[in-house]
């Protein structure tokens, strides 16, 4: 306490060297070439390139997920609205868009959906040819008649004939399962 002075010092101090200070012309040169042209060094120009570049895609990254969280918004608020548009029409007040016959919820698809897919896969299990031994076997029939008479193969209308036939057993057998 007392060994500093509790004001502070308002006058400019000025210091003067007492030995001279030279300076080589290479060094002044450098500086005042540096100095007078405002371009920076390769070196520098590309580091600031490279600096602006990251910065460039880091702004970038930061906009497309800021534009991918608004449209899940959009999305999500489209949803709900058609959500409440079914319901509402659903719910006995048909609106002026839609016809009442014409009203279907995503519940209601979505169950057509899954009907129209177990007939297809059913479909597609029923149109293998093991359950249809005849039309196997006659179209192995035609191929290998073709097969022996390259040149004629008129000469195979039998085996073709007999293809038709089991075709069209398999074809009516078909479509009586599916009624």
């Amino acid at each position: 306490m007392g060994a500093g002075q509790s004001k502070a010092d308002t006058e400019e101090k000025v210091f003067y060297n007492e030995t001279p200070i030279q300076f080589s012309q290479d060094v002044v040169n450098h500086l005042s070439d540096h100095s007078i042209s405002p371009d920076t060094s390769p070196e520098r120009q590309s580091t600031l390139d490279a600096h602006v570049r990251a910065r460039i895609q880091a702004e970038l990254k930061h906009l497309r997920a800021e534009e991918e969280s608004v449209q899940k918004e959009i999305e999500l608020a489209l949803e709900r609205e058609n959500i409440d548009r079914e319901m509402s029409s659903a719910g006995g007040e048909p609106s002026d868009e839609v016809a009442e016959g014409d009203v279907k919820n995503s519940m209601t698809l979505m169950g057509d959906l899954e009907e129209i897919r177990t007939k297809v896969d059913r479909f597609q299990a029923r149109k293998q040819l093991d359950d249809y031994p005849a039309v196997k076997e006659s179209g192995e029939a035609v191929v290998l008649c073709y097969r022996q008479n390259p040149t004629a193969p008129l000469d195979c209308w039998r085996e073709v004939r007999e293809f038709n036939a089991s075709v069209a057993q398999a074809e009516s057998q078909h479509l009586a399962s599916l009624r």
